[in-house]
């Protein structure tokens, strides 16, 4: 007992330490800029507290739970040697995890209600869903095979430039971001256990480079397929913008900045139950009817399981109390004040602050140092990507100010990653692929949505369907890059080091 309070108060002790940054931002706009204390700053407090206990629940839960759940299940597939059932099962668990994903219907339900209705809510979710199925099935055939992750993404890359010159640009901003929404807090942990795992088990298979990747190929493949989507939708129409009513925006954009409510609080641990409850199904169906044994440790895994529960409750909570209505109040002050150099400075900064707090970029850190053995340092892994996220974010910002085409900043992005994949070091690629699916989940997502739509809707001339939707990609591919910068820097000193010690 003694020592499981030991780990729960060193968690406590970090959580508090990865949300610093994020209080700091605030703290600093709320005071030199919008110059006014909070309302309600005694919830705000309370609320940061219960951040950042759900944060450390989360986190020793993956650790005893889901982790250990996700690898052991994929030992049991490789040792069964079933390919069918294992392709089916990373199908299944890629589909059923996005259909109810929160963020996924949060922009959804966005995007039907400014399109005026010509994007469905439901058909969105459901071509973002099967996109996710079909992501996760081909990573886990490409760890099977062995072949290099990078050839399937360039190709997936080089798929999407090419589909956006066909797509309507009234859904592109949308099919960037839907890349970004689709890795939930707790589908990550999962889906990369289930890669490690796999690799792990396979002889010939490096769990570093090939472990790693299927969350990357879960942020690619909604590019796609909505903005073919996009492209049945719109067919043979006219201009969509036309039919666009600015009431439904401000709606949109009114419900984002709320305060706490005791009965939203209950909906929200009811989302995350239902939110956690198809992937408990998944993997316990594939657990004891096709592999036909049971879950070790399972009174163990169960708590692991009841901790990630209560923890993401107790982070969505303490976020509805104390983050999101002071931040998004300030990003729709800062809109207001149309000081251009004071929004690109709070993109830059609630970009890294809030990365630096995401669940899922975590567990990934934790995993990625674990693997690498040392060579992937957590800490410095979760500062580089948030620097691309921060970075990201700014230039989006920048982007939407200036009413330039998205398209075009998405396009030159991704020829940089695929000129900097042949240059990074192996063990890096796959890492930095997945860093882009990791950054927009629990915390940014709505932080992020607030602001492009605040943007567009204060900015004259900017249409919030065209130009709202798009600060979620930049937020997904400029940690790729960073990440691959790192990974050079790294390898070139490394070089530099050895040849210095050479006789």
């Amino acid at each position: 007992m003694n020592e499981s309070l030991k780990i729960f108060y060193s968690d406590l002790k970090n959580s508090f330490k990865d949300l610093l940054p994020i209080v700091l931002v605030v703290a600093f706009f709320q005071i030199a800029i919008v110059r006014a204390m909070p309302e309600n700053l005694t919830s705000i407090i309370i609320g940061l507290f219960i951040v950042a206990v759900g944060l450390a629940l989360f986190i020793r839960g993956l650790e005893i739970g889901i982790f250990p759940i996700g690898e052991n299940l994929a030992t049991d597939f490789a040792k069964q040697g079933s390919i069918f059932w294992l392709l089916l099962f990373a199908f299944t668990i890629g589909f059923s995890t996005t259909v109810a994903e929160p963020a996924l219907i949060a922009i959804a339900d966005k995007a039907a209600l400014i399109s005026d209705g010509r994007v469905d809510a439901f058909w969105l979710r459901m071509t973002v869903a099967v996109s996710v199925g079909f992501a996760i099935t081909l990573g886990t055939f490409r760890i099977l095979v062995g072949h290099p992750i990078q050839y399937y993404i360039i190709t997936g890359y080089i798929i999407v430039v090419l589909v956006t010159f066909f797509a309507p640009k009234e859904i592109i901003g949308l099919a960037y971001d839907s890349g970004g929404v689709t890795t939930s807090t707790v589908t990550v942990p999962l889906v990369a256990a289930l890669g490690i795992g796999l690799s792990s088990s396979i002889k010939g298979r490096n769990p570093a480079i090939d472990g790693f990747g299927l969350i990357a190929f879960a942020s690619l493949t909604p590019m796609i397929f909505v903005q073919v989507y996009g492209i049945i939708v719109y067919m043979g129409s006219g201009d969509a913008s036309a039919i666009m009513i600015a009431e439904p925006v401000k709606d949109v954009i009114a419900t984002s900045v709320h305060n706490f409510d005791w009965k939203v609080a209950l909906m929200d641990l009811f989302g995350v139950v239902k939110d956690v409850a198809p992937i408990l199904i998944v993997i316990f169906f594939f657990q004891y009817i096709i592999i036909k044994k049971p879950v070790a440790h399972l009174h163990k895994i169960t708590v692991g399981i009841i901790l990630v529960v209560l923890g993401l409750y107790a982070f969505i909570v303490g976020l509805e109390m104390g983050l999101f209505p002071i931040g998004e109040s300030i990003a729709f002050q800062l809109t207001a004040m149309k000081n251009n150099l004071l929004i690109y400075l709070f993109s830059f900064l609630i970009g890294f602050s809030t990365t630096m707090a995401e669940p899922a970029l975590l567990a990934i850190a934790m995993k990625a140092e674990e693997i690498s053995e040392g060579n992937i340092q957590q800490n410095t892994l979760r500062i580089v990507v948030a620097f691309g996220v921060a970075i990201g974010i700014a230039l989006g910002a920048y982007r939407l100010v200036s009413g330039d085409p998205i398209h075009y900043y998405i396009i030159v992005g991704y020829s940089l990653v695929i000129i900097m994949t042949y240059f990074a070091p192996k063990y890096i690629v796959p890492i930095s692929y997945d860093s882009g699916g990791v950054t927009t989940s629990t915390v940014t997502v709505p932080l992020v949505a607030a602001l492009g739509l605040g943007l567009a809707e204060n900015i004259e001339g900017r249409n919030p369907l065209i130009d709202g939707f798009g600060l979620i990609a930049f937020a997904s591919l400029f940690p790729i890059l960073t990440v691959m910068g790192y990974g050079i820097y790294a390898q070139y000193k490394t070089t530099k080091t050895d040849s210095r010690h050479k006789p």
